[in-house]
Formats: structure tokens, C-alpha cells, sequence
């Protein structure tokens, strides 16, 4: 079967010439009573070459399924149900598996936030990284160990010689990560997915890493899906930011725009409880504070301060407010 290719988006579409698009993505998974859980609902979102749009939302809102997914491979047991994901103009979702393995790694990758989790902890660090060198780049084991300690210097891990001969466990956290971001750029991607990958970190190497990526990314010319819950690093690293809620993309706009003129009441919330601003924190915080009503037309409904009627009967869609921003909300902010 070959791969299939998608005609190219009209000139006025906001995401002409977009490196990924996503576009309908469902995903579900099975619950213990034979039914399904739908995790991802409709998801609509595109990155341009060389830009880093940032994924925000709380713990459990479907950021990592939508990572996963992206890649063609959501977490287990959870399957996609529809929608498309093209790549450089290829769906992904109906490439064969080999096909899938060449992308992945080469043109696309992620950097995950538990590195001794994802390094094997039998091989050096140096081996590590130079395999993925000789696996998608075909060097032999000279070139790619060589390319691999260019990679460590490019990390600004210390000592990188005797690094290179180092097991995983004998690294720092920090260290550990700029050793998966190493792997996961030595192949120069297209695309890179950063999946929460400082949180593990002080703020101090956080600060580093981060940095460290998109200057890296910047290089390489990679753009980037850069996945985090601290809105605070979504202000400082990204370009455009979208908002995530229980599967669904409330917002995405802009940094500045959403920063300085959010228009969902869910993104004032996010917003409010990184706000220094003693009365933002309390006029916006209340929500919290109510119990949760199930989940209605609009998902956000039950826990809405300015819910109406309307919101419980009929979905909102995910429409343009102004050029580049886009709400899902039947009452948006107006600034």
C-alpha cells in the first residue's frame, strides 16, 4: 500500500504549509464495563516549520495521548478511532509499521520526561546515541560514535569524552536528559515532541534544558510540540500556545494574544492560578472550588462560572475570534 497523500490546503487557510496537522484525531479506550472512554475528541491543531506551539492543560487532559498519537501510537489499550494526522504531506495514521519506524526517530521524535526510564541501562551512553545514528543514518560505528560525541558537546554535558563511555545510572538527572535530547536530535528531525520533559528537574536545570532544546531545535531547524502543565514555560519558549481540556482544544492562539487577551474561561483560570495578582487568583479560582458537574455539550460546562443554559445543549465549536485565534466557547472573553 503506499502512503497516502493529502492535496495541499487552500492559500487561505491558516495552516497552508503547515510541517503536521492533526485534524478530527479521536482516540478511545475501553472501560471495564465493555464500553469506551473517549480521551481525544476532535482535535484540530497544526505546526509550521520551525515553530514551537505549546500543549498546555491539567493532569489528565489527553497531552501525552495526543503525543502518542501524533507518533501513530497511543497508549495502550487505547486505539484511534478517526481523524487524520498528515506529516509532510502523508497521513500517518495509514502507514505500514516499517514505514513508521524509518519516520520515527529520523524525521520525527520526543524527548519523555522520565530519561532512566527510556535509557538502556546496559549500554553506554555513547552507544546509545551513535545507534540511532548507524539505525536511520546508516554511518558505520566510527562516524555515528563520532557524531554521537558532537551530539554530547552540543548538549553541554560535561566531560563528554568519559561520558560517552558511562552508563545511564552513573548520570544526573539533568545530565540523563540532555542525553535523551541527544538522542532524539542527532538525525536533525523535522518535527520534535517534547512531552513534559523537564518536570522532573529543579527549576535551575529545568531552566537549562529547556533552553538547551530550543536553542538545539532552532539549529537543527526542527519545530516543536512542546508539552507542558506550567503555563509559565508556555510564555517563556513557545510561539503559539494551544489549551487542552478532558480531549478537547478549548483555545490556541498566538503567545502573546493568549497571554495578554485570553478569551476561554478555562485559559483565564490556567492563567489565575500562575497570577501573582491576589485578586485574579480569587475572582477566577472560585470554579475550583464547585463541585464538577458531568459533562455536558460543552465539556467545561459544569465547572464554568459564566455557563449558560446554551452551553449544556449544544457543543460549541472551535471558532475564530481573530486572525491566528481561535475559541471553543459560546460566551468568550471579549477584551
Amino acid at each position: 500500500m503506499r502512503p497516502a497523500r493529502v492535496s495541499a490546503p487552500a492559500a487561505n487557510d491558516p495552516a497552508s504549509g503547515a510541517l503536521l496537522r492533526v485534524e478530527g484525531l479521536d482516540v478511545v479506550f475501553p472501560t471495564a464495563s465493555g464500553g469506551a472512554r473517549q480521551a481525544l475528541n476532535g482535535v484540530d491543531l497544526f505546526v509550521m516549520p520551525g515553530e514551537i506551539l505549546g500543549l498546555v492543560g491539567e493532569s489528565g487532559a489527553g497531552k501525552t495521548t495526543l503525543a502518542r498519537s501524533i507518533l501513530g501510537a497511543p497508549p495502550a489499550p487505547g486505539r484511534i478511532a478517526g481523524g487524520r494526522v498528515l506529516f509532510e504531506g502523508e497521513d500517518i495514521l495509514r502507514l505500514r509499521e516499517g514505514r513508521l519506524r524509518r519516520l520515527r526517530g529520523h524525521r520525527l521524535s520526543m524527548v519523555v520526561p522520565n530519561p532512566r526510564g527510556e535509557l538502556n541501562p546496559t549500554l553506554t551512553v555513547g552507544e546509545q546515541i551513535a545507534l540511532m545514528a548507524r539505525v536511520h543514518l546508516g554511518l558505520d560505528a566510527r562516524a555515528a560514535r563520532g557524531r554521537a560525541l558532537d551530539m554530547l558537546r552540543a548538549v553541554h554535558i560535561p566531560d563528554p569524552e568519559r561520558r560517552m563511555n558511562a552508563y545511564p545510572h552513573e548520570l544526573s538527572g539533568g545530565m540523563a536528559q540532555r542525553a535523551v535530547i541527544a538522542i532524539a536530535l542527532i538525525c536533525d528531525p523535522a518535527f520534535v515532541i517534547s512531552d513534559d520533559a523537564t518536570s522532573g528537574l529543579d527549576v535551575t536545570v529545568q531552566a537549562q534544558v529547556l533552553g538547551l532544546l530550543r536553542q538545539l531545535a532552532a539549529e537543527h531547524r526542527s519545530a516543536m510540540l512542546l508539552i507542558t502543565r506550567d503555563v509559565g514555560i508556555a510564555a517563556h519558549y513557545c510561539d503559539r500556545v494551544a489549551v487542552l481540556y478532558e480531549g478537547e482544544i478549548l483555545e490556541t492562539a498566538p503567545r502573546d494574544a493568549l497571554f495578554l487577551r485570553p478569551a476561554h474561561p478555562y485559559t483565564l483560570l490556567l492563567l489565575a492560578a500562575f497570577s501573582h495578582n491576589p485578586e485574579l487568583r480569587r475572582g477566577w479560582s472560585a470554579a475550583w472550588s464547585t463541585a464538577a458537574e458531568p459533562a455536558t455539550a460543552c465539556r467545561y460546562a459544569g465547572r464554568c462560572p459564566l455557563a449558560q443554559p446554551l452551553c449544556r445543549t449544544e457543543t460549541p465549536p472551535l471558532a475564530e475570534l481573530a486572525p491566528g485565534h481561535a475559541v471553543r466557547c459560546h460566551f468568550p472573553v471579549r477584551h
